[in-house]
């Protein structure tokens, strides 16, 4: 089994797949309007307009609802990616902070209010852990 793809329901996928080609620096595919795909070396990343929901069932998914799932990207510089960032983010949760587990992550909200963690690790241990991956 592989894990192919996280998946964002949105009212205004425009809006969203704008702000996520800012961030990853990576250009949308879009194979249809209501659907779009950052396909990236580790993660691809799915945009779908709430229209689809109706595709997987009545309420399956409600956009802009997310309060406990965060998207997390690894990057070789936080510090270069939230001065970066700095005009692109209006949410920001965290400054650039080394947590207890090696990394330095920073975090923020993308337009819907889904979570956004951008982490690099920088302690001897954590990038052996990242080793290979």
């Amino acid at each position: 089994m592989n894990f192919a793809s996280i998946r964002i329901i949105t009212d205004d996928i425009d809006r969203l797949v704008e702000f996520y080609e800012q961030v990853t620096g990576v250009t949308a595919e879009r194979p249809a309007p209501v659907f779009a795909e950052f396909v990236m070396p580790t993660c691809t990343l799915a945009i779908g307009h709430s229209k689809t929901a109706q595709l997987f069932g009545a309420d399956s998914v409600v956009a802009g609802s997310n309060r406990t799932v965060i998207l997390e990207f690894r990057v070789d510089d936080v510090e270069a990616e939230y001065t970066r960032l700095k005009p692109t983010v209006e949410d920001w949760v965290q400054e650039p902070t080394t947590m207890p587990w090696g990394n330095r992550s920073m975090l923020f909200r993308d337009p819907d209010g889904n979570l956004v963690n951008l982490f690099q690790p920088v302690t001897e241990d954590a990038v052996k852990r990242f080793e290979g991956r």
